[in-house]
């Protein structure tokens, strides 16, 4: 671990990741609460998720092109600086009381479309800022660094809220803000590898590549349908006020109970790398996150339910550092921001697309039953995906040299 942290740059930007993550996770807390107090709707929850994903879908070819032509770097700060701007508008209006459900839809299409051109640059940043033998553990600290604020973020922006909305979403900006500033005094030299014309092949070439990749097609593919079924993210307000009967500060606890998990996976992957059968224990992993899931779903205890939830996020962690050190080991640099686009769309299926999935399956069925068949179905996906993907399950290390 000492030569990872010896890294100025690494660090730099390790910095700027904890900051840009507090912010978007308190946000998340903010925007959840308020909008379930305003529409009490489970429905409104979902589709606050879908108004997120679907510019990250309809931009992934544009997003992608557009990280492999121009400065990641600059990307990064405009991209922050415009989701500071978009909580701003937030906060304006919770101080003019003009707050409603679609300015929040508004306001999570625009974080959608900003997050969409943030992510691919931000990820495709990593690798030229460290030798390849270390990504591994650099994914592993990141992850750590996301999980820190992911676990302090929501058990703050709870505590906030209290304090107001408006309170919230100006503690979020200048999250944002900070973050930008970071990454603008990042010392990284980037230049084009590749000026081929534009042209649909060049475009659709990170999902081509994807498809023709079956190690990467199948880790991508599993932990997008296994975290799609699974994730109950989005109910987690109506688990808080309706059946743990808690107020804000109990749902920044649950929000932040996965963050701990996968924070404690984190630091042990960072510091004992995995080595060996990465796909066994991918599907392990992946199948133990879905027996938490169901878990959680029957759990009528707060204590319960945050231990649910800890298991959850130490089982998803393990499933993420796989994918992405597999991800960008076996991808060309020229390509990974079409690659890293492409793989977003798989991350923005499991994460905005499923709380939309949990929104819907809730009004259909009820909170609880919508929990229990998404766990149920993500253990159904990993069995299916041990036949579908071989190649995968027979994966030994992460180095693509050496398997």
């Amino acid at each position: 671990m000492p030569p990872l942290f010896k890294i100025p740059n690494f660090v730099h930007f390790w910095i700027g990741q904890i900051a840009s993550s507090f912010a978007f996770q308190m946000l998340s807390v903010g925007i959840g609460w308020q909008m379930y107090d305003l529409t009490n709707s489970p429905m409104a929850l979902g589709l606050v998720g879908l108004c997120q994903f679907l510019p990250q879908l309809l931009l992934t070819l544009i997003v992608g092109h557009v990280a492999d032509r121009y400065n990641r770097r600059l990307i990064c700060v405009c991209t922050r600086f415009s989701m500071a701007i978009t909580v701003g508008i937030l906060a304006y209006g919770n101080m003019t009381s003009s707050i409603s459900a679609d300015m929040i839809y508004i306001c999570a299409a625009l974080l959608g479309t900003t997050r969409a051109f943030e992510i691919p640059a931000n990820q495709a940043i990593l690798p030229n800022l460290i030798p390849s033998e270390l990504l591994s553990r650099a994914v592993s600290a990141i992850a750590s660094a996301r999980e820190i604020s992911v676990i302090a973020g929501p058990a703050l922006g709870g505590l906030i809220y209290l304090l107001g909305p408006t309170t919230l979403y100006l503690s979020s900006m200048s999250c944002f803000l900070m973050s930008c500033v970071i990454m603008f005094f990042l010392h990284y030299n980037f230049t084009v590898k590749s000026k081929s014309p534009i042209s649909m092949k060049h475009l659709f070439g990170g999902l081509s590549f994807i498809r023709g990749n079956k190690v990467i097609l199948g880790s991508v593919s599993l932990d997008m349908f296994a975290v799609l079924l699974g994730g109950a993210t989005a109910l987690l307000p109506i688990v808080a006020k309706d059946i743990l009967h808690t107020g804000p500060w109990g749902l920044g606890l649950l929000r932040c109970a996965p963050a701990l998990g996968a924070l404690f996976m984190s630091v042990y992957l960072a510091r004992h790398p995995l080595t060996h059968s990465v796909g066994k224990i991918m599907f392990v992993a992946v199948a133990i996150f879905g027996i938490a899931t169901i878990l959680f779903g029957l759990s009528e205890n707060l204590i319960l339910s945050m231990f649910a939830l800890v298991l959850l996020g130490s089982s998803d962690m393990i499933s993420v550092v796989i994918r992405s050190t597999l991800v960008q080991l076996e991808t060309p640099d020229e390509m990974r921001g079409r690659v890293s686009a492409a793989n977003s769309v798989f991350i923005g299926s499991s994460n905005q697309l499923g709380e939309f999935e949990s929104g819907v399956t809730a009004a259909w069925f009820g909170v609880v039953p919508a929990i229990i068949i998404g766990g149920v179905g993500t253990i159904a996906v990993v069995g299916v995906w041990t036949y579908l993907f071989p190649s995968l399950l027979k994966r030994d290390t992460l180095d693509k040299e050496n398997h």
